[in-house]
């Protein structure tokens, strides 16, 4: 069975041959200017304006917790915004992290990745703005990515 294979380095230069997806998680109040996603806009303006755009359209759309958003980027990478956190900021919810929310999203990630032949590609996802904690993170990552045999990169930030 595959394993996540962990890297020193910048998630958005990922390191593979083909085709390759950069997942991250994204807020479902439509905001997008704080921790990974600003490297992500650094490089690409497309993955910010796709998202406010279906942040923007929600009532005619499917933006919310559990769904994700594949966007090009290059020829052969995609970045995947998937809605995983409920708000921004910690409060009387607890952290804005939700597990079953990055489930959800890493299942549907798995069959995109299948489609495209793909390798996906990840910060520690949810685990910075977003308060979540790695031990639960991981084995969602290996219950939903490596089960179904998809090459899975985690990037530690140099």
């Amino acid at each position: 069975m595959k394993e996540i294979k962990y890297i020193k380095g910048d998630a958005t230069s990922p390191q593979a041959k083909g085709v390759k997806i950069i997942a991250h998680i994204c807020n479902d109040l439509g905001g997008w200017g704080k921790g990974f996603v600003l490297a992500i806009s650094k490089r690409w303006k497309e993955p910010e304006a796709s998202y406010r755009k279906w942040y923007r359209e929600r009532s005619e759309n499917d933006f919310e917790l559990g769904n994700i958003q594949i966007i090009q980027v290059e020829k052969f990478v995609y970045v995947c915004n998937m809605i995983g956190q409920r708000g921004m900021k910690t409060g009387s919810n607890g952290v804005p992290i939700r597990y079953e929310a990055v489930s959800k999203c890493l299942e549907k990630l798995s069959d995109v990745a299948k489609e495209l032949n793909a390798s996906v590609h990840m910060p520690r996802i949810g685990c910075g703005l977003a308060g979540g904690k790695w031990e639960k993170i991981e084995p969602i990552i290996k219950e939903n990515l490596i089960k179904n045999e998809i090459d899975t990169i985690v990037y530690d930030f140099k």
